[in-house]
């Protein structure tokens, strides 16, 4: 609906303000199709069944073609008889019947029409040409509003993209479906996900993850939480790699606190299984080089976008992710992290901070829904976790804001009691004593279309690594993940040429500016 009003209002009440910014010309127009669409909805209820709710008033160019079609649609809405005499008398009672031409030029659009063969190519024309007349207007109402100096760029920018990419994906709709044809795509659908072992999302590239939530959802925001330390940052990279090497996805990754040269060394390191340490410093040996160059180039050519725009608003943002949907075929969006965002465009904030990572976290679940992509966002934990006895975070540790739970569709936590030199695993069953070396866990907290749950994975901390529990130690990639991988090209994308050590001639670590949100690295128990 909302698609619908901020396209109607393009054109509706706009007749005279298009053919003047037209420059003379004859804004785009099908006012024969028009017209017969219109008669043929006057003299056949098959067409008019079959068509109308691909059409508003606001898509027929000629004024009264859009009083006549809105006492039409009235009628039929109402389960009324649609025919030349209801819609005459209509127009009477409403005091449009001079607005719509008069009854005779009403009587003269059924004159020319015999059946209503073709009646959906018809009403594609209109359309087509409504599509057009869209575009113009909005185009001039950019240049309009960039000649004003109270504009905000940024937030014109944003209103521009976003008019376009509603005229993209809400102008033309779909018709109804029979039962048939549903019934064989729902078993399409279902004989697809068993193929794909019950995948029906974007898989996280961790088995007993993707099993509980079936792969991460379209439209999906979700929330990965964890205190400094719990490796948040090195779980995102993780399931990165997954994604973007392991299954060919296109995927995004915005990190506002790490740079991409730092990142992609990270994913180095857990690639080759190389310390980061050693690739910081150089200092590999033979055989360590060999491994470098053998395995680095599934990664260099993975479909794998990073932005590393520090303080990125919300605006921006938005913008930069339609880009890459539309450009790139993006289908998932990772940010690193949540509360490093700003609400405002240039770095404003938007009230309080509570105010500000309410609207940062409804703004991410509305970009999930525009672009029908999952978006995955890190969040921080507030410090009562650290005052708890387990240390096992819940869902009011989210930290400044209530918004980010009530908004995310799947709210999870990453728990490594070895970090708190808890030795065994607290939530065994009876009689039963885990050890908690190299071992997290992801808490599945909130799960709005399925079961909360506890998903054990391992760690490899050396290597920044988080992997299946069985795949830990068979000294490949681990995880299980196929070693395909695809290739693209194009904005930010990670194509690196590898010279000995040059690749990563990193910045000296303790000039790097840690998170603003705490006072240490988000990974500091990592050797990178």
């Amino acid at each position: 609906m909302a698609q619908k009003e901020t396209l109607s209002s393009l054109t509706h009440g706009n007749f005279a303000k298009e053919l003047s910014i037209a420059d003379g010309k004859m804004p785009p127009n099908a006012v024969d199709f028009e017209r017969l669409v219109i008669g043929t909805f006057l003299i056949d209820k098959k067409g008019l069944d079959h068509s109308i709710d691909l059409l508003t008033s606001e898509v027929f160019y000629d004024p009264r073609h859009q009083v006549i079609f809105s006492s039409i649609l009235k009628l039929y809405e109402g389960n009324h008889p649609v025919d030349l005499m209801t819609i005459i008398q209509d127009l009477k009672k409403e005091d449009k019947l001079s607005q719509a031409g008069g009854d005779h030029y009403i009587i003269d659009l059924t004159m020319g029409v015999s059946s209503s063969a073709h009646i959906e190519y018809h009403v594609r024309v209109i359309l087509e040409k409504y599509i057009l007349r869209s575009l113009i207007n909005v185009s001039a109402n950019v240049i309009d509003s960039s000649y004003k100096e109270s504009t905000d760029v940024f937030e014109l920018l944003d209103k521009a993209e976003q008019s376009f990419f509603e005229i993209t994906n809400g102008t033309i709709k779909k018709g109804f479906d029979t039962a048939n044809s549903l019934v064989k795509q729902a078993i399409d659908t279902i004989k697809s996900l068993k193929d794909k072992q019950g995948l029906s999302g974007v898989p996280s590239g961790f088995r007993d993850i993707d099993k509980e939530t079936g792969g991460w959802q379209n439209s999906d925001l979700i929330i990965i939480a964890a205190r400094p330390a719990m490796g948040k940052t090195a779980f995102l990279l993780s399931m990165a790699r997954n994604i973007a090497v392991g299954h060919k996805i296109p995927m995004a990754l915005f990190s506002l606190e790490m740079a991409s040269v730092q990142l992609i060394t990270r994913m180095i390191a857990s690639e080759t299984k190389i310390s980061s340490e050693k690739l910081r410093k150089g200092t590999l040996d033979d055989e360590e080089w060999q491994r470098l160059f053998s395995n680095v180039s599934e990664l260099e050519n993975a479909p794998l976008y990073i932005d590393e725009t520090p303080s990125l608003s919300i605006f921006d943002f938005r913008a930069k992710c339609r880009r890459l949907v539309m450009q790139h075929g993006v289908r998932i969006i990772m940010v690193d992290y949540l509360q490093l965002m700003t609400a405002g465009s240039s770095g404003k904030g938007a009230g309080n901070r509570e105010q500000e990572i309410s609207m940062i976290s409804r703004s991410l679940k509305a970009i999930a829904k525009e672009l029908n992509v999952p978006v995955i966002a890190l969040s921080q934990l507030s410090r009562s976790v650290e005052t708890r006895p387990g240390k096992r975070p819940q869902l009011s540790d989210l930290r400044e804001s209530g918004a980010i739970e009530q908004d995310a569709d799947i709210v999870s936590f990453i728990f490594r009691p070895e970090y708190y030199k808890i030795t065994v695993w607290d939530n065994d069953d009876e009689g039963q004593e885990t050890s908690t070396e190299n071992q997290a866990e992801l808490i599945i907290a909130k799960h709005r279309n399925g079961a909360t749950a506890d998903v054990r994975l391992s760690f490899l901390k050396h290597f920044a690594k988080f992997g299946d529990i069985e795949a830990a130690f068979d000294g490949g990639a681990g995880g299980g993940y196929p070693s395909s991988f695809g290739e693209t090209s194009g904005f930010d994308k990670i194509k690196t040429t590898i010279q000995p050590g040059a690749a990563f001639d990193l910045p000296d670590s303790s000039k790097l500016s840690g998170s603003s949100m705490n006072d240490f690295d988000d990974d500091d128990d990592f050797p990178f």
